[in-house]
């Protein structure tokens, strides 16, 4: 079986690994998509409004580093991210990540999922499956 490894470089590389490990796998995976999801709007944001600049000739919408870590539950578990930041210095604009938002630390879908698992185990009366 192929296992995820960190790499000392912080890729990642695939080793031996049995089928205990594939919620892991699916995991990395998943936590890989998104950041690669947050680094494309950012980028696209960026590249959308480079030709706005101040009377200085500097850009008004520059990237800023990353915001802190944060875990996020998805269908896939629970990930820990770490969203670009953008520093949009126009007046009364300022960019929010359509993907994932500030206030987000669940998927819609894990939202909808629990109350439905929760009525299943107090109707059946047992919460392991649920």
């Amino acid at each position: 079986m192929l296992k995820v490894l960190e790499d000392a470089d912080g890729g990642q590389g695939i080793e031996e690994l049995d089928a205990r490990d594939l919620d892991g796998l699916a995991r990395a995976g998943a936590r890989r998509m998104l950041a690669e999801a947050l680094e494309l709007e950012v980028a696209q944001y960026i590249a959308q409004h480079q030709g706005e600049q101040d009377e200085e000739g500097r850009r008004l919408v520059v990237r800023n580093g990353r915001a802190r870590p944060r875990k996020v539950t998805t269908g896939a578990g629970t990930m820990q991210v770490t969203a670009p930041r953008v520093h949009d210095r126009r007046e009364g604009r300022k960019f929010t990540s359509r993907i994932l938002l500030p206030w987000m630390r669940r998927s819609p879908n894990v939202d909808g999922t629990l109350p439905i698992l929760y009525l299943r185990g107090l109707s059946t009366g047992d919460f392991q499956p649920a």
